[in-house]
């Protein structure tokens, strides 16, 4: 016999479009993209950088990636841009108030990576022994 679910909830925001059934899905589309999170961390330990220091801090990121979520991070709020028109131009970057709010959600991550990754690779290890 077939379990019945109630309904999914409605969003009263949004008119009859259903709510996103797990509601923190916009915010890790936002902060956990493959290039956002260590652009925000460079950003918030180094400071106000320029471009070419900033895609040497994040390392392993192509200029064109770091161009395009760069100018992500700029329209969501999270990164300032600040163009000095001088000869050469110079362009800098830092991290906003708002990416700054997201510091306790990093170190929250941080502090669980480091007590528990050992316990992830354990797993991961004990799984591929067991021929799974």
């Amino acid at each position: 016999m077939a379990t019945q679910h109630p309904p999914a909830p409605h969003d009263s925001t949004a008119g009859d479009a259903p709510a996103q059934a797990c509601p923190i899905t916009p915010v890790l589309d936002i902060v956990f993209s493959r290039w956002t999170t260590p652009i925000l961390w460079t950003l918030n330990h180094y400071g106000r950088q320029r471009f070419v220091e900033l895609n040497r801090n994040v390392g392993a990121i192509t200029a064109k990636v770091l161009t395009q979520r760069l100018r992500q991070l700029e329209r969501d709020g999270l990164v300032v841009r600040t163009y000095h028109p001088e000869v050469p131009p110079r362009v800098e970057y830092e991290i906003s108030e708002l990416g700054l709010s997201l510091a306790p959600l990093f170190a929250a991550l941080t502090n669980w990576s480091e007590e528990h990754l050992p316990e992830v690779e354990r797993s991961r290890t004990a799984f591929d022994a067991a021929g799974a």
